[in-house]
C-alpha cells in the first residue's frame, strides 16, 4: 500500500491518512517503551506480532457484537481502521492485583480480586496518565455519565471475551487497558473499541508456571519480549510452532 500523509506518531504506532473518508491506517512499530517512555528499546518483529494479535482480538470482538474500529489488515504491519474521536480516558479492567494497584493499595501481587474492577486514567503523558474518577471526567467535559456507563459496559464485555480466550490457552488475564472512541451517524454517536488490544496493553500470566507473556517482560528485564509475544501468538494459532528444520516460525497469512 502506498504511503500516505502521517497524522500522528505515538510510542508504538503511527497513524496515516486512510484511503477513503472516515478511515485511517494504523502502522505498528517495533518500539517498546515503559515507565512513560523513560525505558525504550527496539524489539525486532514486535510490530508484526502486535498487528496480528490485535487483528485476532478485534476480529473476535466484532464477531460477538462488541464494536471496534478494526476493518481489515492491510499487510504485516498495517491495518485499516475507522477514524474515531478518542475519548481522553484509558479504561483499565483488573481481575488480579498487579502493577500500580498492588503498589497503591498494598495488595500482594497475584491476589485474585472479588470482582473485575474498572478504573479510568486521564490520557496525558506529561502528567503520567493519572488515575481519575467519573466525577473528574464529567466535571472536565471528557465524557458524560451515559458515555462512562457505556464505557464500563464495553470494557466488561471485552473482559469476558479475553478472559475466556486466554483461559482456553492456559493463560490468566490479569488486567488490560483499552481506549474507546466516538463515531458519529448524523447527530447520533456510538462508542467503539479503538487503538489496539495486544500484550502491550494486557498482563498475561501462564496458569501453570506464572510466566509473564506481556510487556512486563520488558519492564522487568525478564527475557526476550519477542519470544514472549511469539509464545502467545503460537498458543492462539496466529503463528505455528517452530519446526526442527525451518528457519523459524512464520505468521499465518
Amino acid at each position: 500500500m502506498a504511503r500516505r500523509k502521517m497524522i500522528y506518531e505515538g510510542k508504538a504506532k503511527i497513524i496515516y491518512e486512510g484511503p477513503e473518508p472516515g478511515t485511517v491506517v494504523q502502522y505498528f512499530k517495533d518500539d517498546a517503551t515503559a515507565f512513560n517512555a523513560e525505558k525504550h528499546a527496539v524489539v525486532e518483529g514486535k510490530g508484526v506480532l502486535n498487528n496480528r494479535l490485535s487483528e485476532h482480538f478485534m476480529t473476535g470482538l466484532n464477531a460477538i457484537g462488541v464494536p471496534t474500529h478494526f476493518i481489515r489488515r492491510l499487510n504485516m504491519r498495517e491495518q485499516l481502521v475507522r477514524q474515531v474521536e478518542i475519548i481522553p480516558l484509558e479504561v483499565v479492567v483488573r481481575n488480579i492485583a498487579a502493577g500500580s494497584m498492588s503498589k497503591r493499595l498494598g495488595i500482594e501481587e497475584g491476589t485474585a480480586l472479588p470482582r473485575p474492577i474498572v478504573e479510568f486514567y486521564y490520557k496525558d503523558d506529561s502528567l503520567g496518565d493519572p488515575m481519575v474518577t467519573e466525577e473528574h471526567a464529567i466535571a472536565f467535559g471528557w465524557a458524560q455519565q451515559h458515555d462512562l456507563d457505556e464505557m464500563v459496559s464495553l470494557a466488561l464485555r471485552v473482559n469476558d471475551f479475553l478472559s475466556g480466550v486466554m483461559f482456553g490457552i492456559g493463560i490468566k488475564l490479569v488486567d488490560f487497558k483499552i481506549e474507546i472512541g466516538r463515531i458519529y451517524d448524523g447527530d447520533f454517536q456510538r462508542l467503539i473499541i479503538a487503538d489496539e488490544i495486544s500484550p502491550d496493553s494486557c498482563r498475561l500470566w501462564d496458569i501453570e508456571t506464572g510466566e509473564k507473556l506481556d510487556k512486563d517482560v520488558f519492564r522487568q528485564d525478564l527475557g526476550n519480549l519477542a519470544d514472549a509475544y511469539t509464545e502467545l501468538a503460537t498458543r492462539l494459532g496466529v503463528m505455528p510452532r517452530k519446526s526442527g528444520n525451518g528457519t523459524g516460525p512464520k505468521l499465518v497469512p
